[in-house]
């Protein structure tokens, strides 16, 4: 945790995020230094269902946010006057809860005068590495892997992003989480998966590799939870050697779609990896020596950069600021909240990916 101490040359800017059953709440310098955060699990109140309830993570929002920005800025020793401007997500996510952060947002930066800047929360994924990784240059190659997202992007700049790749059906994390749910591992997912593999065999579990080998980076990950399925049905096999082994099944696929990539866009000084399956400790490994044997610089954002967070936010904020210049005076506070906002909103349609295009 950094000084909080503000100077005109280093904008002081505050993140609220609240896309899907995290409320988040961080105060970020222009140097990258989070100088203050607070973020609140919804797990307990999802859990029973398990999975995230839009109606539910909206009410927790509304319920949560107030109190985080007071402790936030308490814990920081700042007053709202003396923050730079206020960035909140706008979307994509479960639309009932941007509306709470954004509105939250629009009315402190309406109160104090501030410049409100609208993020995408994937370009907050997208420029995550840079806050944790200052060193990290465009363009880089970015996994973004979540679980409502799995793309691989070309990051040129702020603002900028080339989509090489998009799932056709469903996202990594939501295919994480629909195994844990099969296994009866309960909720969140993802780490549930991740823990139980480590005690099973990854070979041990015949399952596919939807889409690998095939001509475009694209993936697909349906097939493969839909074999999940029948493995645990079928009464034959060892819920850790099923974990282990659907977790194999989805790194091959990953760095196969990534070798794909690189074959047609390459080569990039770095391989990037954002999003909340990047937490996932063999993920992140395959990922480091894939970059290696490209010669590629790898970075991945600390695991707390990796779920939803609020400095991500505000880092994306940032970057626009010194993108814009000191003539940017914000986003308009009429901004809509959208529930669908792709990165590359120039890409093609990919046969079957619908909306996640």
């Amino acid at each position: 945790m950094g000084s909080s101490t503000h100077t005109s040359d280093m904008p002081l800017v505050l993140g609220i995020e609240s896309s899907c059953d995290e409320t988040a709440v961080a105060l970020v310098r222009g140097d990258g230094t989070i100088v203050a955060q607070a973020i609140a699990s919804q797990e307990a109140e999802h859990a029973p269902y398990g999975g995230v309830v839009p109606e539910i993570a909206a009410r927790a929002h509304a319920e949560r946010l107030a109190p985080m920005l007071e402790k936030v800025m308490g814990d920081a020793g700042v007053a709202l006057a003396d923050v730079d401007a206020i960035a909140a997500t706008a979307g994509p996510g479960l639309i009932g809860g941007v509306m709470v952060g954004l509105v939250s947002a629009k009315a402190l930066a309406m109160a104090a005068d501030k410049p409100l800047l609208a993020v995408n929360h994937l370009e907050g994924h997208a420029l995550s590495p840079r806050l944790a990784d200052r060193a990290l240059a465009f363009p880089y190659l970015l996994l973004l892997v979540s679980g409502g997202h799995c793309q691989i992007l070309a990051v040129e700049g702020v603002g900028q992003y080339r989509r090489l790749a998009t799932t056709i059906d469903d996202a990594l994390g939501e295919a994480f989480d629909k195994t844990a749910k099969i296994l009866g591992l309960g909720y969140p997912g993802g780490p549930a998966v991740e823990r139980l593999a480590l005690e099973g065999d990854p070979k041990a579990v015949p399952l596919p590799r939807p889409l690998k080998g095939a001509a475009e980076p694209h993936f697909s990950f349906a097939g493969l939870k839909s074999a999940v399925l029948r493995a645990v049905e079928s009464g034959a096999h060892a819920p850790a050697d099923i974990a282990a082994s659907f977790q194999q099944a989805a790194i091959e696929c990953l760095i196969d779609r990534l070798e794909r990539a690189l074959d047609a866009a390459g080569p990039f000084p770095a391989l990037v990896v954002a999003g909340g399956v990047a937490a996932n400790k063999a993920v992140r490994a395959a990922l480091e020596n894939l970059a290696g044997k490209h010669g590629m610089h790898f970075t991945a954002p600390p695991l707390a950069l990796c779920t939803d967070n609020a400095a991500m936010i505000a880092w994306a904020g940032i970057e626009r600021l010194a993108q814009k210049g000191e003539s940017f005076t914000g986003d308009p506070l009429d901004f809509v909240a959208r529930p669908r906002w792709p990165l590359d909103p120039a890409a093609e349609t990919v046969r079957g990916a619908g909306y996640k295009a």
